[in-house]
Formats: C-alpha cells, sequence, structure tokens
C-alpha cells in the first residue's frame, strides 16, 4: 500500500491480480485473434491510466455526483432509444460523429453509485420504504437497457445495483419475498419481455443439438474445445478448434474457451482462482472501511467483478445460457474494458480514504 501527498492510494495486491490477468489476456489474444493484442495493449494502457485517475478522486464527490450521474445516465439511454442507431437489430449507440457510444456501459457504474447513495444516507439496514425507492432506482434504466435489446448488460446493471442493496442489509423475510418476485417476475419476462431470439437462446441452452448448426452451433463448438482441452491442455496457439477457426467469438464472449483447451483444466481453474482472489481482495478492502457509503460500494464493485466473470465462465461450459456477457478484464474490447477501470479506480479512492489501518 502507499499513498501520495495527492490523495492517490493504490493496493498493491489489487493492482498485482489485476496486471497478471492483463498478461492473461494478452497472451490468450496472441493465440485467438494475434491482429488484435496490438489494439488490446493500447487499451489496457488506457485503462490503467483512467484507473490511476478515477483512484485520485476525492471519494465525497463520487457521494455528491451520485443522482446527477445516474440522471445524465438514465437522459442517455432514453435518447438511445429516441435517436440511437441499429446495428444488427440492436439500437445500443448514440453516434456521437467521431465515434460511437454506448450509454448503457455507465449504467454499471452510475446505478450502483446512486443506490449506494440513497441507502447510506438512511438507516441501515434499510427498512421498506427505502428499499423500495432503491428497487425503483434499479428498475427503470434496467428496463430502458432491456428495451435495446441489451439483455447482457441488463443482466451485468442488475448484479451491480442487486449486490448493493444486498450489502446494505437484507432481512431473510425480504430476501424470501424478494425470491417469490424474482420467480414471478421470470415468468412475466418469458411471456412478455423477452424477445424470439432471446427464447431460442434458452431453449437451445436446454437441447443444443435441435439446432447443432445454427442457434446451438456457439454452446455446441465451445464445449468441445472446453472437453479437448483435458487437464494440460493441447499447448498455447495449438488449440484445434481455435485455430482452425471453429470456435466463435473466440476473442470476446467465448475467451475462456480458449484458456480451457490450450492450457487444460488445470489453466481453467488456475484463471478462475485469480478471479476469485481478487473479489476477497475487495471484499478485505471493504471490512475495515467506516463509511457505509463506502464500504457497500467497494463490496459491491468486487462481487460484480466476480459474478460477471462466473456467468461467463458458466455461459462457455453449459450451465448457463448464452447471453453475451464477456469475460471481464480478459476478453478483447474497449468500452467494457474502461468501465472496469473506473470501477477498480473508485474502489481504490474509497479504500484509501476511510481505512482504519492505512
Amino acid at each position: 500500500m502507499f499513498r501520495s501527498s495527492h490523495n492517490l492510494w493504490l493496493d498493491p495486491w489489487l493492482g498485482g491480480l489485476l496486471f497478471l490477468l492483463s498478461g492473461s489476456s494478452l497472451l490468450v489474444l496472441a493465440s485467438a485473434a494475434p491482429h488484435l493484442v496490438e489494439g488490446q495493449l493500447l487499451r489496457f494502457g488506457i485503462a490503467w491510466s483512467l484507473l490511476i485517475i478515477v483512484a485520485h478522486l476525492p471519494p465525497h464527490h463520487l457521494h455528491r455526483w451520485a443522482y446527477l450521474f445516474y440522471g445524465g445516465t438514465v437522459a442517455l439511454l432514453v435518447a438511445v432509444l429516441l435517436f440511437g442507431i441499429t446495428v444488427k437489430g440492436a439500437q445500443r449507440w448514440l453516434d456521437l460523429g467521431i465515434f460511437r457510444f454506448q450509454p448503457s456501459e455507465l449504467a454499471k457504474l452510475s446505478v450502483p453509485l446512486a443506490v449506494a447513495r440513497w441507502l447510506a444516507d438512511g438507516p441501515l439496514p434499510p427498512n421498506a420504504m427505502r428499499l423500495g425507492v432503491a428497487a425503483l432506482l434499479l428498475l427503470f434504466p434496467l428496463l430502458l437497457i432491456a428495451k435495446q435489446p441489451d439483455l447482457g448488460t441488463a443482466l451485468l446493471v442488475a448484479l451491480a445495483g442487486g449486490t448493493v442493496i444486498f450489502f446494505a442489509g437484507l432481512p431473510w423475510r425480504i430476501l424470501l419475498l424478494l425470491t417469490v418476485f424474482g420467480v414471478a417476475g421470470a415468468y412475466l419476462g418469458w411471456e412478455y419481455l423477452l424477445y424470439d431470439y432471446q427464447r431460442d437462446r434458452i431453449l437451445v441452452f436446454l437441447d443444443p443439438y435441435r439446432d447443432p448448426l445454427g442457434k446451438g452451433y456457439h454452446a455446441i463448438q465451445a464445449m468441445i474445445a472446453v472437453g479437448s482441452g483435458g487437464l494440460f491442455g493441447q499447448g498455447w496457439r495449438h488449440g484445434s478448434q481455435t485455430q482452425l477457426d471453429y470456435l466463435p467469438e473466440p476473442h470476446t464472449d467465448f475467451i475462456f474457451a480458449v484458456v480451457a483447451e490450450e492450457f487444460g483444466f488445470l489453466g481453467a481453474v488456475a484463471l478462475a482462482s485469480l478471479y476469485l482472489l481478487i473479489f476477497l481482495r475487495g471484499l478485505l478492502l471493504a471490512l475495515p472501511l467506516r463509511r457505509p457509503f463506502n464500504r457497500i460500494l467497494v463490496a459491491s464493485f468486487a462481487l460484480t467483478f466476480f459474478l460477471s466473470a462466473s456467468i461467463n465462465m458458466a455461459m462457455v461450459i453449459g450451465l448457463l445460457p448464452i447471453v453475451g456477457v464477456p469475460l471481464p478484464w480478459m476478453s478483447y474490447g474497449g468500452t467494457s474494458l474502461l468501465t472496469l477501470a473506473c470501477g477498480f479506480g473508485m474502489m481504490m479512492a474509497l479504500a484509501g480514504s476511510d481505512r482504519r489501518l492505512l
């Protein structure tokens, strides 16, 4: 741990784990998509710079700007539905001339910030009224994102806001009630909210061979790649499914399948353990924090990161439907990586300003 005179605090354990994850990403991309390594290296440079900048922010600004950030995100999500451009049947982007911008990524940060401020500013554990408002703060942007449609991002936003509510403290009766509402909501979502292609994804998850050359192709090829890795893997840049282009999207949603194929079960376990260590380090940073807003947010970001990785891995090995959730900090991409960098920067800013032991 170290601090500077400018109130910058970086945790070497968390930073070191993220550095290992960055190196793992570049190593796997060098096999799955060598032409993308240079671009990803540039993105990591920007992401690490952004992480350090955000870690420098005074945490009281995060608390003060939480509602403003949330309101701006909601306004941008509405603008997407009104003026956004459509790509491959999804209306998720705003065209700003020199680049396209996906506002739903901002919701991964603004929603937990707003929910955490609302709950932390009141008594903890929260009463029913405050929980109801927190649920509305989460639900409104969630519906706007699902409308685009972007089920993967909606799921991650739901996790981000839901973990904040969880760490704020929930009586078991409310947890039971939420479970009942969740089951009812799943039924209503299936009947009235999901698009046909989203229902097909779930049906294909239950039986990929109902459409092996169509909607089930991704799931089947991913499971073949994972299974062919065995205990020790086929070797770096020797994975048959990856190198012969049978595995779809090996640099994004299915990069974990590349790891399992080329580095085997042991490599896959090592990568999963890295995500677990990042989560545990996040919890250790959160535990000594005195301010509820800081403690809830740090723990929430850590758990959301771990759950996102778990969902991707479960999706690749056939335990969950394919919902378009990338492997965080590993998959190729820019917007998602920058959002994660901001999240980890916030974690360090919040933890560095409010630790009992420094």
